[in-house]
């Protein structure tokens, strides 16, 4: 597992210290993917990325760390926290708000890894607790907000660029992700009719005969609740007219 990590310091070199340690540890490994010098602009960052865990320093200018794992307590989808601090005596009140682990500062590679197995070991057993929120919901950042879309409402999903296209009858969404994850994880949701699209198997209505501005003369399918035809790949074809078969 590679966890994605927020780092929130306003110390550019404790961030720097701390992303360097961070590439030496393994099983878990862990990513940086966004950094922030105080709570305002990590508040910024967690609704622009996944994050799995927030590693915060306390003292900073304006709102600190403590405040910030506040904030967090009830967010959706949970995020750990782990202070990285150079005082001691905010222990208490920081697992009060159920940090993950209380790190102080220089902090040692060994101490580090042991922070990222918690996190992990957290993660399992939210799983563990909640898998229905693993198997029937995508959660969605979209303009600030945290949305939990049903998988039985989506249509498809789509790869464009970086980003999975989640469309449903009314509402299209986008989710940062790997559609290649998205198959193996929602397999006997969704099939592949071609390299950048799965569907809903309960949607598909019919196979079509479509011509394509790229590819020319082909096939598309046609799904419940929404006009659009979606390009079907020559290998494709056949598992798509055995799944309208058996319907």
């Amino acid at each position: 597992m590679t966890l994605k990590i927020l780092l929130v310091d306003d110390e550019a070199l404790a961030r720097m210290r701390l992303k360097t340690l961070l590439g030496d540890c393994h099983a878990p490994s862990a990513q940086v993917v966004a950094e922030a010098a105080n709570t305002v602009r990590a508040v910024e960052a967690l609704q622009h990325h996944a994050i799995d865990a927030v590693l915060a320093d306390i003292h900073m200018p304006g709102a600190d760390g403590l405040t910030l794992a506040q904030a967090l307590k009830n967010r959706t989808p949970p995020v750990s926290v782990v202070f990285v601090t150079a005082y001691a005596e905010h222990a208490v009140q920081a697992f009060e708000l159920e940090a993950v682990d209380y790190l102080t500062k220089p902090v040692r590679l060994d101490r580090l890894q042991s922070a990222l197995q918690k996190i992990e070991r957290t993660m399992q057993a939210r799983q563990a607790l909640e898998p229905h929120l693993m198997d029937d919901f995508l959660i969605i950042q979209e303009h600030g907000n945290v949305l939990r879309v049903a998988l039985s409402e989506v249509l498809y999903l789509k790869a464009e660029l970086k980003y999975i296209t989640v469309r449903t009858a009314s509402h299209s969404y986008l989710l940062e992700g790997s559609l290649g994850d998205m198959e193996e994880r929602y397999g006997t949701r969704f099939m592949r009719i071609h390299r950048n699209a799965l569907v809903a198997r309960s949607a598909v209505r019919a196979l079509k005969k479509h011509h394509h501005p790229e590819e020319g003369e082909g096939w598309a399918v046609r799904l419940t609740g929404i006009d659009e035809a979606l390009w079907v790949s020559r290998r494709q074809i056949p598992n798509v007219r055995m799944l309208l078969s058996s319907v």
